[in-house]
């Protein structure tokens, strides 16, 4: 409501920080009230060059006019998705740190190499939790924005709060690199010129997954899902069962779908032991993956039914164990045993754990590589003009990262990247605690990318 003052929580560096939100007035807003009056006759109506207006582009040239640049960033410290959270916002303070002191993988991408920030700037960053909602997402990114200048904002771990933010960008020209997000719709329908994803899309994830299922599982068997209701479930169900039912003659007996968040999954479940399926498909992700799982175990489905994840939620395999993990199939968007066989990957994973104790997660890799990515674009533009450094994105630019070649697709702005393919280790196999996933394939990105662009049409210009 107009007038009152509402706080809000952030988190800047390792440090709590209470924000007013105030009622911004952008100079969009200015310049329309202004153009009114004069048609009103109330004001003169004053001459506003091209130069000017290409010198104002969102938040660029004034956020950059000091010694430093602001990002805004928004990570589910709370709510069913707040384990995921917190490992991406390990991911994100490691990055601003090796951005900052020109430490970590800045040493080994040329762009970056030898210089502390980007373009010299010293990189300052606030984290606002957005409780696993887009609401609050929104909200803490829109102050980033219109009170902090944000020159870039990043971080989500929900589709629907990715397309939102996707949105809020595009209508702010600030440049959006997107966290976690694995909907079609992300890259898909839902595609904006200001934003980039780089986590593999439902398509990717199950044109990789299939091939390793034709092997362990086989051809012509019955399925049935459990879905979590927004974007991200829906897109997973629909192209796992696109590419089992087209390539491995699979047939789904239909699906249960839950609210995110739910905690008693017994009428869901119960459906799904009844429903004669020879394989259970388990979408749900976050907390509500390991709920969901423990309670299928408790219901004898797992004894009776393979189970499969197309997407491995970041803690899951540690949550549940070998005892509920081992032998199931599904991807990840990044595993740390690659750190074996890539030496950007052992150069992330070494820094990472020195810092926090434990080997990252996927989470905690996009949101490290995401600003690499970001800050290799910029010092390639030479400016922080989103519409130049767009425009370094989208020219395929090639950079070597913890999974190998990585770059953006002008069409559609997702990144083409490999997908691990992973299965669950017996604890038998287990070298260590953390040892919890093999991966059987490693699919190049190339041959996963999906042809139609998934409905994308993107806007001419910035």
């Amino acid at each position: 409501m107009r007038g009152r003052k509402h706080k809000r929580k952030f988190i800047e560096g390792e440090r709590i920080v209470a924000q007013h939100k105030k009622n911004p007035v952008s100079r969009r807003r200015v310049l329309q009230g202004a153009a009114v009056a004069a048609a009103a006759g109330t004001l003169p109506l004053v001459h506003v060059t091209r130069s000017f207006a290409e010198e104002s582009v969102g938040n660029w040239p004034d956020g950059v006019k000091g010694d430093s640049i602001f990002v805004g960033v928004t990570v589910p410290l709370t709510g069913a998705y707040s384990a995921d959270g917190h490992d991406l916002q390990k991911g994100y303070q490691l990055a601003f740190e090796h951005l900052n002191d020109g430490k970590g993988l800045v040493e080994h991408v040329p762009s970056l190499k030898g210089k502390k920030g980007v373009l010299g700037k010293k990189v300052v960053y606030k984290i606002a939790d957005t409780q696993t909602q887009p609401n609050p997402s929104v909200q803490a990114q829109t102050t980033f924005i219109t009170q902090n200048k944000a020159i870039m904002i990043t971080g989500c771990l929900a589709s629907n709060t990715a397309i939102a933010l996707e949105k809020l960008a595009q209508r702010y020209r600030v440049l959006n690199m997107v966290g976690c997000s694995g909907a079609n719709e992300t890259t898909g329908v839902d595609c904006q010129k200001y934003a980039f994803r780089s986590q593999p899309s439902a398509y990717m994830a199950a044109k990789a997954l299939v091939p390793a299922l034709a092997k362990a599982i086989g051809r012509n068997k019955k399925s049935v899902y459990l879905v979590p209701d927004y974007a991200y479930g829906h897109s997973v169900e629909h192209s796992t069962g696109e590419f089992t039912e087209k390539e491995l003659g699979w047939k789904s007996l239909g699906s249960q779908v839950c609210p995110v968040g739910t905690t008693d999954y017994s009428s869901y479940l119960l459906n799904i032991a009844n429903s004669g399926a020879d394989v259970f498909v388990n979408v749900a992700f976050g907390n509500d993956a390991v709920a969901s799982c423990k309670q299928a175990k408790q219901f004898g489905i797992l004894d009776k039914m393979k189970m499969i994840v197309p997407n491995i939620s970041a803690f899951q395999g540690q949550e549940l164990g070998p005892e509920i993990m081992a032998g199931v199939y599904g991807t990840l968007d990044f595993w740390w045993t690659l750190a074996e066989t890539n030496a950007m990957a052992k150069i992330f994973v070494d820094a990472f754990y020195a810092k926090f104790k434990y080997r990252p997660s996927w989470p905690a890799h996009i949101a490290y590589t995401q600003m690499m990515v970001w800050a290799d674009a910029v010092t390639r533009a030479k400016t922080f003009d989103p519409r130049k450094v767009i425009a370094e994105l989208e020219a395929g630019h090639k950079l070597q990262m913890p999974l190998g070649e990585v770059w953006y697709r002008k069409e559609d702005h997702q990144q083409v990247r490999a997908v691990p393919v992973v299965v669950g280790k017996t604890k038998a196999q287990m070298r260590n605690s953390e040892d919890l996933f093999e991966i059987v394939n490693l699919t190049p990105g190339p041959e996963v990318m999906p042809p139609d662009f998934l409905g994308c049409k993107m806007p001419a210009t910035a």
